[in-house]
């Protein structure tokens, strides 16, 4: 069986390998036919080399051919959709129609398309200029970025062609991408159409690589590099905190999303109001690609009553009733299992579940726990572990006060939801509760679940820690997400002729930010 080349410095080669491995088909429990490779430090060197030289050739280009790039990429993955699909459906066991072809890829060439409008608009780079002092300044590409992609989203959080691919070249920085293991043909796939996309826009041959997997040890290495501009990584909390270790001693940018139980509070007049519908609406959101979304809401917080019991006993029967689908792989039904051990030893009570399923593949029974308020603030920490899968914690305060208390001890998480009466019976306990909740999530909602994250420039799909490693920052929403991979550049009395040509005094653009006579104004001097 012959093992898949990597992409290194605008060639696909035979890796320097350590060993190989091959994906599973976690739907069926079976093992995929392509061997991939285990790269040695040889193979990094000569990919951080290539970046190098490539985001040399990057920082004095103009934004078009990055533009251009990113366009065709799209037009290109749009050409193999049903190729595409196919291998993810099998890597993944996720849902051929609708959620991979009608909605990730599409996601996926959208936010690709919106990069490249990104990267010529400009305006993300925040271009400022002082005119009384002469001083100048705008985020530029911070040089070669690594792209770490998680397992739950093989398209739209790609290493390449997902959200970070996409926020570091159009910022105008090479990707190294690291494919994940659990998806590695569809990264193949992505990565011939990348590039080829490379040659057909006129960028750096190395604009592009792609390694399958590291040792943990050359992982770290690669992210605390000199040559190393910025890691991009999604994934499980204590990988990337490893990671995060080895960047942060050496000094070198790195963002993470992490792990969320993503808090979702729901007040008494909501359930009185329409609990039928609530059950509805979580259970859907619970169960979605089997849990294994970062924003699944899996941590339910209510005060005690009739209502909850009512509301409580219904969700158990929806989950009894819903066969379990596919986890994606082995090692996340392993994970959730341990995670579900952790929450019962500190004090939580199995409702339902709380076991590996019957049928073929990796599939966990849909599994729901509770824990009183005083548990849950007896051991916090340990009931605030991330059961990622199907598997949600309710926690029944006894009062509003237990309740507050609970919200106060939340660690950071992506996103916090309440539910409240439309008609305002729940108006004053909001107003006392949604403080407590705002500092702790990166995205508040009301009346809706947390598990859709739109593309959308106002989006902040980030969060304090351990949710992400910086609360300023987000993976999704463009152009904000292009600014984790930029560093700023100040120009101090420089000559105008020296300057980017935003800079000066007459740029091709409107969206400049001036200090003129003591004031800020946009756009060119008239």
């Amino acid at each position: 069986m012959t093992t898949r080349p990597v992409l290194i410095a605008g060639a696909w080669r035979a890796a320097g390998a350590t060993g190989s491995f091959t994906a599973m088909n976690p739907a069926l429990g079976e093992m995929l036919p392509d061997l991939y490779p285990i790269s040695d430090w040889a193979d990094c060197e000569a990919a951080l080399e290539a970046a190098a030289a490539a985001a040399a050739a990057l920082r004095s280009s103009p934004p078009e051919p990055r533009a251009l790039f990113l366009e065709a990429v799209a037009r290109r993955i749009e050409a193999r959709k049903d190729e595409l699909v196919e291998m993810a459906h099998a890597e993944t066991g996720l849902p051929k129609a609708p959620r991979l072809a009608e909605v990730e890829l599409p996601r996926t060439t959208g936010q690709l398309r919106q990069g490249a409008a990104a990267a010529r608009d400009g305006s993300w780079a925040l271009p400022t200029i002082d005119t009384k002092l002469n001083i100048r300044s705008l985020l530029a590409p911070i040089g070669p970025v690594l792209v770490f992609g998680p397992n739950n989203f093989p398209f739209a959080f790609n290493s390449v062609a997902g959200g970070d691919f996409v926020a570091a070249i159009a910022a105008g920085n090479p990707v190294i991408a690291k494919a994940n293991s659990s998806h590695p043909g569809t990264t193949r796939l992505l990565a011939e159409e990348a590039f080829a996309a490379v040659a057909e826009a006129g960028l750096p041959p190395a604009s592009v690589q792609l390694l399958y997997r590291t040792s943990h040890e050359h992982g770290e290495r690669l992210v605390a590099d000199a040559r190393t501009g910025a890691t991009g990584y999604t994934g499980s909390r204590a990988a990337g905190l490893k990671l995060k270790a080895a960047a942060d001693a050496a000094g070198r940018p790195i963002y993470l999303e992490l792990s969320a139980v993503n808090p979702v509070v729901i007040l008494p007049g909501a359930l009185a109001e329409r609990g039928k519908a609530l059950v509805d609406e979580f259970v859907a959101s619970s169960l979605m690609g089997t849990g294994q979304f970062c924003t699944n809401p899996s941590l339910v917080l209510l005060l005690a009553g009739d209502a909850t019991e009512e509301f409580v006993g219904s969700v158990k029967g929806r989950f009894e009733a819903a066969s379990p689908t596919p986890l994606l792989s082995p090692a996340v039904g392993k994970a959730l299992a341990s995670s579900v051990e952790t929450l019962q030893s500190a004090g939580a009570q199995l409702v339902t579940g709380g076991a590996p399923a019957s049928g073929a593949g990796c599939r966990y029974s849909n599994t729901l726990l509770r824990v009183s308020g005083a548990e849950f603030l007896k051991s916090r920490e340990k009931l605030q572990t991330e059961a990622f899968g199907n598997a949600s914690l309710f926690v029944v305060a006894k009062d509003d006060g237990e309740l507050a208390a609970a919200l106060r001890h939340l660690e950071g998480n992506l996103t916090g939801a309440f539910y409240s009466d439309t008609r305002g019976s729940d108006d004053a306990l909001y107003g006392r509760l949604e403080p407590l909740l705002r500092p702790r999530v990166g995205r508040l909602l009301n009346d809706k679940m947390p598990t859709g994250v739109a593309v959308s420039a106002a989006m902040n799909h980030g969060g304090p820690y351990p949710s992400t490693g910086h609360p300023g920052f987000t993976a999704v929403g463009i152009p904000a997400a292009l600014r984790r991979f930029a560093m700023l550049q100040c120009f101090d009395n420089v000559r105008p002729e020296r300057l980017p040509p935003v800079l000066r005094d007459q740029p091709p653009h409107e969206r400049v930010v001036r200090f003129v006579d003591g004031e800020w104004r946009r756009g060119a001097l008239q």
